[in-house]
C-alpha cells in the first residue's frame, strides 16, 4: 500500500501514520493530550516526541485536564527532574495553562471537541495533496484558530503547532493522495 513519504522513516512513524494521524479526535482529554504533545514538539522532531509519549502520559497524569489544570509548583519540579519528557519550564507552566483555559471552553462551549470542531463545521477538511506537492506548515484556517485560541488565554501556540494539531486531530487531512489513509479519512 502507498503511504505519505515521510511514513517511511522509522517503524514508529509508520505505526503512527497508519493508526494514529489523521484519524479525528472527539475527546477532550485526546484532544488536549494531542495538544501539549504538539506544543512539546516544537524545536524538536516528531520522532522524538513519539519515543516519549508514553513517559508522557505517565509524568501528567494520563492528561486528566483535571488533574493538569491543578498542578503547582511541586509537580513543575517533579516534571522539570524527569528525563523521560522534554523537560521545558515554558512548555510545562503552558501544560498547565492551557489545561485551565481548556476548563474556561468548557464551561464555554461545552466541551473544547465542540470549540474546536466548529472552525469547520465539524468537518474535515481535505487539501488533495499529491505526493510531489510540499506541506505547508500553516493556512488561514491555522492562523485563525491559533489566534482565537490566544484570545481564548492559550498559551505557546503559533499557526505552525496549530496546522500540525490540526492535521493530528483530523481536522486537517493532510495525507497525499497517493496515499491509502487519504481515500479512508475523507
Amino acid at each position: 500500500m502507498e503511504k505519505c513519504e515521510w511514513a517511511k522513516t522509522s517503524e514508529n512513524m509508520e505505526k503512527y501514520h497508519d493508526e494514529v494521524w489523521g484519524v479525528p479526535i472527539y475527546e477532550d482529554r485526546l484532544l488536549f493530550r494531542k495538544l501539549v504533545l504538539d506544543i512539546n514538539q516544537a524545536g524538536l522532531s516528531w520522532q522524538t516526541i513519539l519515543n516519549k509519549t508514553p513517559a508522557f502520559d505517565e509524568a501528567f497524569d494520563h492528561f486528566v485536564i483535571e488533574k493538569v489544570a491543578a498542578y503547582d509548583e511541586e509537580k513543575i519540579q517533579e516534571l522539570l527532574q524527569n528525563p523521560a519528557i522534554i523537560r521545558n519550564r515554558r512548555k510545562i507552566e503552558a501544560a498547565i495553562h492551557n489545561a485551565q483555559a481548556v476548563q474556561a471552553i468548557q464551561a464555554e462551549f461545552g466541551s473544547f471537541s465542540d470549540y474546536i470542531w466548529h472552525f469547520t463545521s465539524n468537518q474535515t477538511i481535505n487539501t488533495n495533496r499529491r505526493k510531489d506537492e510540499p506541506m505547508t506548515p500553516t493556512s488561514v484556517l491555522s492562523d485563525t484558530i491559533s489566534s482565537e485560541m490566544k484570545k481564548k488565554g492559550f498559551k505557546f501556540i503559533g499557526s505552525t503547532i496549530i496546522y500540525a494539531y490540526l492535521q493530528a486531530v483530523g481536522i486537517i487531512n493532510d495525507h497525499e493522495l497517493e496515499c491509502f489513509r487519504q481515500q479512508e479519512l475523507s
